[in-house]
């Protein structure tokens, strides 16, 4: 190799140099730069892939932006085993003592810590988060659905968002069901203010809240078909005429008990 080339000529390499002055940790920044395993980063293993997204935004569109060629898996958070550190420890284990089995598994990711419940159980274990001295989550800030196409068995699910404002902290509950089945229990007799947020999730995904005393649209019309956040909803191509019809009030409308 020659190094009479002057600076921003391509270079050239026969023989790669692996001696450590050419390792990245050296600070020597040349072409035949071989990687220093010490500084390699181990990549644990991936759990199973939910879905997996094609280009910039979704697969089917138009794609003018030049990403198209992207392929992202979009994959589970790996389930946490305590102990899991600062107040999670606490409420993990006071909630394991309160009901019996009240977790399918726990995930720690991203700072936030959500309990995945059988819904069998979930009446029970936000009870006991509600009402129990040393957990006291007195607040349900949101009730929002989720739809895994690809998830079998357990296309829907249910997020809930508490906050405990005794002793500031948040968690996440979360419940899924089948599509085949989409019951979910409803949980405003322990959160009054999760009556809406139930409405609008049964609304744009067709959970159905067992128990919610008057479910129905809030968004959509009343004889609407469908649920459009769900993610085999179709996009565009729905014939819509809202001139000359009237929305019923609430206490009018059709139950979906």
């Amino acid at each position: 190799m020659t190094d009479d080339k002057l600076p921003g000529e391509e270079k050239t390499v026969s023989d790669p140099v692996t001696g450590p002055e050419a390792a990245p940790k050296a600070g020597v920044e040349r072409e035949d730069a071989q990687a220093d395993p010490a500084l390699t980063p181990v990549v644990p293993v991936a759990p199973k892939p939910v879905t997996t997204r094609k280009g910039m935004w979704s697969e089917g569109s138009g794609d003018t932006s030049g990403y198209g060629r992207i392929v992202r898996a979009v994959d589970w958070p790996a389930p946490s085993v305590p102990p899991f550190g600062s107040w999670y420890d606490q409420v993990h284990d006071r909630l394991a003592l309160l009901v019996a089995d009240p977790f399918i598994k726990v995930v720690l990711d991203r700072g936030e810590l959500t309990f995945h419940v059988p819904r069998e159980k979930l009446v029970e274990v936000m009870q006991s988060l509600r009402d129990d001295a040393q957990l006291r989550f007195e607040f349900c800030a949101s009730v929002s659905g989720v739809h895994y196409p690809d998830d079998a068995g357990a296309e829907l699910h249910v997020v809930y968002h508490l906050q405990s404002m005794t002793h500031n902290r948040r968690l996440r509950v979360e419940v899924s069901c089948p599509d085949a089945d989409p019951h979910v229990p409803s949980v405003i007799a322990t959160y009054p203010a999760a009556d809406w947020h139930e409405r609008e999730t049964w609304d744009m995904f067709g959970i159905i809240f067992d128990g919610h005393p008057h479910l129905t649209r809030i968004l959509m019309p009343d004889d609407w078909v469908g649920h459009p956040q769900r993610k085999d909803y179709p996009l565009g191509g729905i014939p819509i005429e809202y001139k000359g019809t009237t929305v019923p009030p609430v206490d009018a409308r059709r139950s979906y008990r």
